[in-house]
């Protein structure tokens, strides 16, 4: 139940009983640190959704989830939920709350691509991005979703060719350029931010949100993606606000097994959306969308229990983390920083991506939701030096029974990108260092940090010859 509806990203390979991101829909023993790709599900969460009636009303079902998740953010009534099996259907989502508002079409700004999803560069344009959607339709990558064109799409740079990431008035700067040629074109702009990239940055802030918005006015309409969930209710609230998309999956930092998301919609854009394209009756199912949506009578009244059921998991996670004191959670984050430099990052003499030592990292003024999380550059290493040798080395840890976050394009070399690993836990994980005295819980860290060294040096040991 747990790998059904979704795309062929969710199947699991015959003889490792893994899917694509080497992670489980069953618990595992391993030491995992990989939040920032995919989390396997907890033992928890798994006797928890075993006990769940997957015959009952989807709709219904939907209905509840909803309601549980806008409680758990302190959502109001004047925001709507879309569900999908994977953030890169999301995408969809922003493209339909946007259709028909410009003459023209739709201009996708997107910001840093290769912070975000590798399939969302086609589904922000209103493409297929797989070989299958989550109804089982086989559909053919790069073709279009008929109804949603035209749209056309730029991608702006949040890191410059050293790889360092972009101050927000030079990214304002060149999102303001793409608006005004745009709107000058008869487009409306669907603007793409980022609450928690893949290496945990944040742009554009709100001020500059703000100053777009105050410049351009109707003519732009922002979408948040924090698919990491990596989030506070405060942020959400914020972007809501200010009438911005915001995605979130539950199959990352919230702990729950790929796929599930959904986005959450401003009421005014749901009520004043175009009718839902023909082309979505390919994807969605008819509950997945809210009443108030036109055109909703156009999607199948069928039902996806396994998208349900992972929304089940995501949610017992979330209710279990949203219990825990924040001076606790506070008090976690400083163990694993602490942990992460003494067990890892000192033995192996790497560095954080845009950050020195742990008492450099700590003065930073990082959101607290993204400090759970490190990109470690590793191209020092030798076996390591490429962004190809870190895919590498990242698999054989997995197959070691070592989940760290897949290596992400941020560190530049002369010959290419370099490599890089992330380190970040989970809610689930979380939840339980909640239950130890904060000592035992900075020493279990440590000793993990530890054995992914040595782990990790025996590979490049055996790798290098």
């Amino acid at each position: 139940m747990l790998t059904g509806g979704g795309d062929a990203r969710i199947t699991l390979n015959a003889d490792t009983g893994l899917n694509k991101y080497l992670s489980a829909p069953y618990p595992r023993d391993v030491i995992a640190y990989s939040s920032s790709t995919v989390s396997d599900i907890s033992a928890k969460a798994f006797a928890h959704v075993g006990g769940i009636d997957c015959a009952q009303d989807y709709g219904d079902w939907l209905a509840s989830l909803s309601n549980r998740i806008r409680s758990a953010y302190s959502v109001g009534e004047d925001a709507d939920l879309v569900f999908a099996p994977s953030g890169t259907d999301l995408e969809y989502v922003a493209l339909a709350a946007v259709l028909g508002k410009g003459v023209c079409g739709v201009h996708n700004i997107l910001l840093g691509a290769d912070e975000i999803g590798s399939g969302c560069v086609h589904s922000a344009v209103g493409r297929y991005f797989a070989g299958e959607t989550a109804l089982g339709r086989k559909t053919v990558p790069g073709t279009d979703v008929e109804g949603l064109g035209p749209v056309t799409m730029v991608d702006v740079p949040v890191r410059c060719g050293a790889g360092m990431a972009k101050d927000g008035t030079a990214i304002v700067a060149a999102m303001g350029q793409e608006i005004e040629a745009a709107v000058a074109a008869g487009k409306h702009c669907l603007v793409h931010g980022v609450h928690g990239s893949k290496t945990g940055l944040v742009l554009p802030g709100l001020s500059e949100i703000d100053a777009l918005q105050a410049q351009f006015g109707g003519a732009v309409t922002f979408v948040i993606d924090a698919c990491q969930a990596r989030i506070t209710s405060e942020a959400i609230e914020e972007y809501l606000s200010r009438g911005a998309i915001v995605l979130m999956t539950g199959s990352k930092f919230i702990g729950a097994p790929p796929f599930n998301g959904w986005a959450m919609v401003p009421r005014d854009l749901v009520v004043q959306a175009a009718p839902l394209p023909k082309g979505f009756r390919t994807i969605f199912r008819r509950a997945e969308w809210p009443m108030g949506w036109a055109g909703q009578d156009i999607l199948p009244d069928t039902a996806n229990p396994s998208l349900a059921l992972r929304l089940e998991a995501a949610m017992f996670e979330l209710d279990r983390f949203q219990r825990i004191p924040m001076d606790q959670v506070e008090a976690i984050i400083a163990a694993f920083e602490t942990a992460l430099w003494t067990g890892l990052i000192k033995p192996l003499g790497v560095s954080r991506v845009n950050a020195g030592d742990i008492d450099d990292f700590v003065e930073q003024a990082l959101p607290i939701e993204m400090r759970t999380l490190a990109t470690l550059n590793v191209s020092g290493l030798p076996g390591l030096a490429t962004f190809d040798e870190a895919q590498e080395v990242h698999r054989r840890l997995a197959l070691n029974g070592i989940r760290l976050g897949q290596p992400v394009k941020c560190v530049a070399r002369e010959s290419g990108w370099g490599g890089t690993l992330r380190i970040g836990f989970s809610m689930p994980q979380l939840s339980e260092w909640a239950t130890l005295p904060i000592s035992e819980v900075q020493a279990l860290i440590e000793a993990d940090m530890r054995q992914i060294t040595d782990v990790l040096q025996e590979i490049l040991a055996l790798q290098t010859g």
